[in-house]
């Protein structure tokens, strides 16, 4: 049996995200065989070794679960809200797994949120240097102008840097433009929206990467399909 990181191991057993496992080596709360686990880069036997976290010992995950859900408006992307706000504990909260959202959508923002107890599939679908492709329909107040599309493409300085899309092109006859983004800033399309001095009215994400909304209706969900999976494992280039 092949080694494996710690990291990944916490992750594949829907413990945690990969980062915030690495979060809980360093803070000395995972175990492997009784001995406190600090260094990023150990290595295990995922089927030999006792892996505990906060002394509690976790499973393996041998079913992995990919599901496309079309997030209300209102709707936290999170599991859990200390102040009772509709989160997708709401839609999920009777699973048996412990689902990862991939990436997020604003409490405002609504469509396609896709989400997974495979810790690596979310570690690699939300990491910059990936660059997964989003596409999204923006509402605005009026139709966005030839100038106004060229200013995107050529960039739009925001406090954190340079923001520009892949792709904008207009929706004929309406206050619609559909983007495409490759990273995941906060509220990346919104801010580069205000800048050209055309607030978002409704932020809708369309597809993450090859998974599309489709006709899926708004508060529902679906599982992947095997070809979907692997388009998506594809894209973000893990290996099974």
């Amino acid at each position: 049996m092949s080694l494996i990181r710690l990291q990944k191991v916490l992750a594949d057993a829907g413990v945690a995200s990969r980062r915030a496992s690495e979060e809980l080596i360093l803070d000395g709360r995972v175990s492997v065989d009784g001995r406190i686990i600090r260094e990023l880069g150990t290595k295990i036997d995922p089927i030999n070794s006792l892996v505990q976290v906060d002394g509690e010992a976790i499973s393996r995950v041998t079913t992995k679960s990919y599901i496309a859900f079309n997030k209300p408006v209102g709707v936290l992307s999170t599991m859990s809200d200390p102040e009772g706000r509709p989160s997708l504990n709401d839609f999920f909260g009777g699973r048996n797994e412990r689902l990862f959202h991939v990436g997020r959508l604003d409490k405002e923002s609504e469509g396609l949120l896709l989400l997974t107890n495979d810790g690596e599939l979310t570690h690699h679908s939300t990491h910059p240097s990936f660059g997964v492709e989003k596409t999204y329909f923006v509402e605005i107040f009026a139709p966005i102008t030839k100038e106004q599309i060229s200013e995107l493409k050529s960039g739009i300085r925001l406090e954190d840097g340079l923001a520009r899309p892949l792709k904008v092109e207009a929706i004929p006859g309406q206050n619609w433009a559909r983007v495409v983004i490759h990273e995941g800033r906060n509220q990346i399309v919104r801010r580069m929206f205000d800048e050209l001095g055309q607030p978002v009215q409704r932020l809708v994400r369309l597809a993450f990467g090859p998974i599309v909304l489709g006709e899926l209706p708004v508060g529902k969900w679906r599982e992947l399909n095997v070809a979907e999976v692997v388009s998506l494992q594809k894209v973000i280039s893990i290996k099974r």
